[in-house]
C-alpha cells in the first residue's frame, strides 16, 4: 500500500480545514447573523479542544485513514466500484453521493438510538451557534463515525481521490452550516437548494424536539 497517500491526504485535509475555519471566522466577525452572547476566548478553546481530543483518539484507535483504505481497496479489488466498469465521472460522483448518503443516515441514527443520542447531544448542547459548533462532537461519536466511514469505503470501493474530496466537502460544509454568518434572505433562498445554509440548519439545533427532528 502506498502510505504517502495517507500522509498527503491528511496534510491536504488539515490545510483545507484550517483555511475554511479561518475564512468563516473572519466573515462571522464582519457579517454576524446575531450578536455573540459569549466571547470567542471563552467558547473556542472548549469546542476546538474537544475536536483536538477527538482527533487524537482516532489516531490512536484507528491505524488507517479512509483515503488510505480506499487506495488499498483499489489495489486489492475490494468493494462494489472496484468490481464494475463505470465512466470515471460517474464513478467519482456516485462515490461521493453514496458516502454522503451514509453520513446522512448515520446522523439520523444518532438522533434515533438513545445511547448514540447521548453522545451526539454534546453537539446540540452548544447554546450559541458559530463555526466551531461544526467541530463540537463527542470523541466517541467521532470514533463511531470514522468506523462507519471505513466500513462504507470497504463496501463501496471508492477511489481515494473521491474519498479525499468528500472528506474536504464534509468538513467545509459542517463549518459553513454551523457558522454565525449573515446571508441575505434572497441569496439564502436559492443557496439552500444546493447546500445546507446556516439559517436552514439552525432550526435543527432547536431545543424543541419536533423542530429539531
Amino acid at each position: 500500500m502506498n502510505l504517502s497517500w495517507s500522509f498527503d491526504a491528511t496534510t491536504i485535509r488539515l490545510l483545507s480545514f484550517a483555511g475554511v475555519l479561518v475564512a468563516l471566522a473572519c466573515l462571522e466577525a464582519f457579517f454576524p447573523r446575531r450578536k455573540p452572547e459569549q466571547g470567542r476566548l471563552h467558547r473556542w478553546p472548549h469546542n476546538l479542544g474537544v475536536s483536538f481530543v477527538s482527533q487524537l483518539l482516532v489516531r490512536v484507535a484507528v491505524p488507517v485513514t479512509a483515503v488510505a483504505l480506499a487506495a488499498l481497496s483499489a489495489e486489492r479489488g475490494w468493494g462494489l466500484l472496484n468490481q464494475i466498469a463505470l465512466p470515471p465521472v460517474v464513478e467519482f460522483a456516485g462515490a461521493i453521493l453514496l458516502l454522503d448518503l451514509t453520513i446522512y443516515w448515520q446522523h439520523r441514527i444518532f438522533h434515533l438510538v438513545t445511547p448514540l443520542w447521548r453522545l451526539h447531544r454534546m453537539h446540540h448542547a452548544d447554546v450559541f451557534f458559530d463555526v466551531t459548533t461544526g467541530v463540537r462532537f463527542h470523541p466517541f461519536s467521532i470514533l463511531i463515525s470514522v468506523m462507519i466511514k471505513l466500513a462504507t469505503v470497504l463496501v463501496i470501493g471508492p477511489a481515494a481521490t473521491a474519498v479525499l474530496v468528500f472528506e474536504i466537502l464534509l468538513n467545509a460544509t459542517s463549518l459553513f452550516n454551523h457558522s454565525n454568518l449573515h446571508i441575505p434572505v434572497v441569496v439564502d433562498k436559492y443557496l439552500r437548494l444546493v447546500v445546507v445554509t446556516p439559517d436552514m440548519h439552525r432550526v435543527h439545533h432547536s431545543s424543541d424536539g419536533e423542530e429539531m427532528n
